[in-house]
Order: structure tokens, then C-alpha cells, then sequence
């Protein structure tokens, strides 16, 4: 049934690789403004999830909207347009340009200049260590520098939708609290973000709300408070 108030809407979806079917009739959806957490143990699909929406893996079935309208199949660079944007998972950044090129690939798809040095200006804003960095090279940065030129980088498509998966992989818990104080103001400041994340207590501690996954299937959906107190997310995911 459509949701009138989302703006991501994904209804029974399935996708995956060569004969093995990775996502197996799934649905959630994404109000506007909301951050929505996609957790999981590693297999269950959360980043086939955010591939397919970004129309990187073909869905074999069911049905993606976008702000209302179908979008399941369109050509990736096609959701980018829309304002679907993704920072992957390993970060890709190009190691071989320098942080401020880096960051001017994420325009790739507009055409409006003044507008895009504002929204330079803005991440340099939000990211002071990108802007002392500006002429290094993407490769010399630290694993959390990555990270942030990576999010800076989908930032600025101008993105409705940022689809995040695994921020925080690999860097230490005093970068991770930055990484996620940095993604709370960029949902602050106006887009809606569905974040992948294997730190299930961070993520449902910024989320609203939160979706569990398990071997391609949804297991739970509730708010990130309550999933937070739920027994069963508590000692699956939580370590307790």
C-alpha cells in the first residue's frame, strides 16, 4: 500500500547475485526528514539493500519509489539526479586526486556553478580538516579523513536521500562519535538519511527509526528507542 508520507518507499523487493536471491521480498520506507537505520549481521543484505536502491544491482522484484514516483531499474545516474546519493561502504574515494577534486566529483551530474562553490564552501563548513587538506592527495588521508571526504563527496549531489553504509567500519570510537555527530547535522540541516551500520547502539541512538535484517528478510521494525530497549535486538546486536 502506498505511504503517503514517505519518501522512500520499497515494497517487496528482490535482488541479488548470479541464481541467489540476497534480498527476499523486503519493505520499509523513509519519511522526509527522518534518519532510518538498517542493521544487520554481515550477509543479511543491508548493502545489497542500498545497492539496489541506488540502481547499482537490478531488483528481480517488487517496486522503489522515490518522492512518489517508481523508480525501481532507472539507471544509476539517473537516481543520482533525482537526489538519491549514496557513500559506499570502503569509502572509493579517488586516491589519486586531491581531497578538493575528490569533492567536485560529487557534481558530476549539475550544471549550476555558483551553486555548486556555494555547496563547496558549505562542506568545507561542515568539514574544516577537508578544507586544510584541500590539496592533498585522497590516498594521504587517514581511514576517518576518507570517511568524511567520502560523505562530503555524495553531499554534494544536493542528495533528498543519503544512503550511508557502514560509516564507521574500521575507524576508532573517538572518530566514530565525529562521524556520527556529523551525520546527526547533516540530517539537521535538511536530508534524509537511511544509514547501513554494524554499531547498532550508535545508530539507533541518532535513528527514529530502524529496520533489522536478517538472511535478506525484515525481522523487526520499530522506533530506534525501542529497539534500542528490545530484548532480542539487545542480545543479537548489542553484545548483551
Amino acid at each position: 500500500m502506498k505511504d503517503e508520507g514517505a519518501l522512500l518507499e520499497v515494497s517487496d523487493l528482490r535482488a541479488g547475485y548470479g541464481p541467489v536471491d540476497v534480498l527476499k521480498g523486503i519493505s520499509l520506507t523513509v519519511g522526509k526528514g527522518e534518519i532510518v537505520a538498517l542493521l544487520g549481521a554481515n550477509g543479511a543484505g543491508k548493502s545489497t539493500t542500498l545497492m539496489t536502491i541506488s540502481g547499482i544491482t537490478k531488483a528481480r522484484a517488487g517496486e522503489i519509489r522515490f518522492a512518489g514516483q517508481p523508480i525501481t531499474n532507472q539507471p544509476a545516474h539517473e537516481i543520482v539526479r533525482l537526489g538519491i546519493c549514496q557513500a559506499p561502504e570502503g569509502r572509493h574515494i579517488f586516491p589519486r586526486l586531491t581531497v578538493r577534486e575528490n569533492i567536485e566529483m560529487g557534481a558530476f551530474a549539475r550544471q549550476d556553478g555558483p551553486a555548486i562553490a556555494e555547496d563547496m564552501a558549505r562542506t568545507f563548513e561542515l568539514f574544516p580538516i577537508l578544507k586544510e587538506r584541500a590539496k592533498q592527495l585522497g590516498g594521504t588521508l587517514s581511514g576517518g579523513e576518507q570517511q568524511m571526504l567520502a560523505i562530503a563527496r555524495a553531499l554534494m549531489s544536493r542528495p533528498k536521500l543519503l544512503l550511508l553504509d557502514e560509516p564507521s567500519l574500521g575507524l576508532a570510537p573517538m572518530v566514530v562519535r565525529k562521524i556520527f555527530d556529523i551525520v546527526r547535522d547533516i540530517n539537521h540541516s535538511g536530508t534524509t538519511i537511511l544509514l547501513v551500520e554494524q554499531n547498532a547502539r550508535m545508530a539507533l541512538t541518532i535513528a527514529q527509526r530502524g529496520y533489522v535484517m536478517q538472511t535478506g528478510r525484515i525481522v523487526f521494525a520499530d522506533t530506534g528507542a525501542n529497539l534500542l530497549k528490545s530484548p532480542e535486538v539487545r542480545k543479537a546486536y548489542l553484545g548483551e
